[in-house]
């Protein structure tokens, strides 16, 4: 059976030996995040994840949710933990006070969102994104709404879903079809089809809240395939009166639940709106003028808050899932034997090493844990810049830039590494990480769709390099890049940390000509752009690993020079730093190679006719 233990000492390093967030008491939600408090949340998170969340893992993708007769049923003990998560207000950590949640930092959110997340994807998922939904109607919902509808969600009362996809339509939502058709009092009725809805129903509360982009017909009743009327509104299975009554039964109804290749106990539905009445979240679409273009409705701006949420939210997964890929792949490498040592049998008397002896599966495993230690501190650096970017401190527009650009990196890197740490960690199990039983196929199986929602990577790609680089003039490059030269400057004359400085400026000279190369080629032939796009992600990925690697082992050499703290521990983050240093930073090059290659050949490339 699988394992699991929540990373308590990694989250207790970058907070307090990283990030210093004692130094941070002056932002929004910090105010009262004092050392006893964070170390009983981080303890007490792991310990409901370890022995509430990933017991019911392994059996609730086996068993997988039932549709039946049009009513979706979660796997036996779900209901059970989802009512000891919500007593417990796991969910609601980061939720404002006022409405009923803890007031904490989202930094605190995403430690405990990770450790769920490694414990039981397909369960988090059910208060990940009710957390998401509930946000943007936080942001945009009517007082009433906040009062009747969104303290519930908060308290996992009820929960809520993000209903974009189409049967026609993914990405690109101007294609969209389900339109919404105002009424006399000023509420809609949505019609319409949504796919690879996450929780979109099952049996875990008493009703839903769909957060549901539409397009609002013009006065003939036209939809036009643009964004210039597309709407963001809210749903519920239940219809709520403005008091907070629970009424009847709405115009939504679940045509059926994916069979899917993973996440099997997360409810992925098919929404079917016939008439359903939503409310309008945010500005009503102005008619564009005879000869004006068309274009993107403001009412999609609650819809971009919540998928920036959602996607920092994937991107964690990423890390969840190589975490506890990786503590398999470790535990079973110091349980099978398997050869002999290269330079000798390590255990003479034994008829075989453990696996663990072997260089090949130390890469595996060094690759994931280097990957997940690094990528959590990225994580956690950007949720900080994103608190600060909301506070009165005067680099708060740079901490914002700063996340801004991290995003899609974070969303796209960080799952497509993820996907790696779980292929990695089951090929230490040879055949046996193919057998069910173990469990390890599990994490593999999951994490694909990581790479998938919430935007493709490859569109994550498209939206850093299209929309992200060229922004305010190149901004927010210029500030990430600037933060990097800035400490490599500092510290280029400490010797000891040459073995990570040197590497770090290595990789960021490269992605600076990338950059320059892209905006000049980009702007000429924009398939050039799409071409290196992913590449281009990728490096800037591994180059800010790099720099943040090189931050922790200076925190590292100095903690084992004063003879501080546990020796083992920090040795093993050195490890981990050199390891990104010699293995993933001589990627760049080769990475700005395939982008300097442009998209000549690839635009070649034409389907065969028959």
């Amino acid at each position: 059976m699988p394992i699991y233990r929540a990373p308590v000492d990694d989250f207790r390093f970058v907070l307090n030996e990283l990030l210093e967030v004692e130094k941070h008491r002056d932002l929004p939600g910090f105010e009262e995040l004092s050392p006893d408090l964070l170390e009983d949340i981080l303890v007490n998170a792991g310990k409901f994840c370890e022995e509430v969340l990933q017991p019911i893992n392994q059996s609730g993708d086996e068993e997988g949710c039932h549709f039946e007769n049009g009513v979706v049923r979660t796997p036996k003990g779900f209901k059970e933990a989802y009512k000891a998560y919500t007593e417990a207000g796991w969910g609601a950590l980061a939720a404002p006070t006022k409405m009923g949640g803890a007031g904490m930092p989202m930094l605190v959110a995403l430690m405990v969102g990770e450790m769920a997340q490694s414990a039981n994807q397909a369960f988090s998922m059910y208060p990940g994104l009710s957390g998401a939904a509930a946000s943007a109607l936080g942001a945009t919902g009517a007082p009433w709404m906040k009062e009747h509808i969104l303290k519930r969600m908060i308290a996992g009362e009820w929960t809520g879903t993000m209903c974009l996809t189409e049967p026609n339509c993914g990405t690109d939502l101007r294609l969209m079809k389900t339109r919404a058709v105002e009424q006399p009092d000023g509420t809609y009725r949505l019609s319409g089809t949504k796919i690879f809805i996450s929780g979109g129903d099952h049996d875990l509360t008493d009703n839903i809240i769909h957060m549901v982009i539409a397009k609002i017909p013009d006065e003939n009743g036209k939809i036009y395939d643009d964004l210039s009327t597309v709407n963001f509104f809210m749903v519920p299975k239940f219809l709520v009166s403005e008091d907070g009554k629970m009424d009847a039964r709405n115009g939504v109804a679940t045509g059926g639940i994916e069979k899917k290749m993973g996440i099997k106990a997360n409810a992925t539905c098919v929404l079917n709106f016939d008439e359903a009445v939503g409310w309008r979240l945010g500005p009503k679409p102005t008619p564009p003028k005879p000869g004006e273009k068309r274009s993107a409705s403001a009412g999609m701006a609650g819809m971009f808050g919540m998928m920036n949420a959602a996607r920092l939210g994937v991107g964690v997964q990423g890390i969840s899932v190589g975490e506890v890929a990786y503590q398999n792949g470790f535990a079973y490498a110091h349980e099978r034997r398997v050869g002999h040592a290269l330079t000798g049998p390590k255990e003479p008397d034994k008829p075989a090493d453990l696996e663990i002896v072997h260089p090949d599966v130390r890469r595996m495993l060094l690759h994931c844990r280097a990957f997940v230690e690094g990528a959590r501190a990225v994580a956690m650096w950007t949720t900080l810049n994103m608190a600060i970017a909301e506070s009165d401190r005067p680099e708060k527009d740079t901490a914002g830039l700063l996340g801004d650009i991290m995003t899609p990196v974070i969303k796209a890197f960080f799952t497509d590494m993820g996907f790696e740490a779980a292929n990695m960690a089951m090929q230490c199990y040879g055949g046996h990480g193919y057998i069910r039983d173990n469990g390890v196929e599990q994490f593999v199986r999951d994490a694909r769709i990581n790479q998938t929602y919430e935007g493709a990577n490859g569109v994550q790609a498209m939206d850093l390099v299209g929309r992200k680089l060229g922004r305010k003039g190149g901004a927010a490059p210029m500030a990430l890049f600037g933060l990097i030269s800035g400490w490599l400057g500092e510290n280029e004359g400490d010797e000891n940390l040459a073995p990570f400085v040197k590497p770090v400026k290595r990789g960021l000279d490269t992605l600076q000509q990338a950059t320059l190369w892209l905006a000049q080629h980009g702007v000429q032939n924009p398939n050039d752009a799409g071409a290196g796009a992913v590449d281009y992600l990728r490096m800037m990925g591994i180059v800010v690993l790099a720099w943040m690697w090189a931050r922790m082992a200076k925190v590292a050499q100095a903690k084992l020079a004063a003879g501080t703290g546990d020796k083992t521990f920090y040795e093993g983050k050195l490890v981990s730093a050199r390891y990104w240093m010699e293995r993933m930073i001589p990627e760049c090059p080769m990475l700005f190679e395939r982008i300097q290659a442009g998209s000549a050949t690839i635009m070649a490339f034409e389907p065969a006719t028959a």
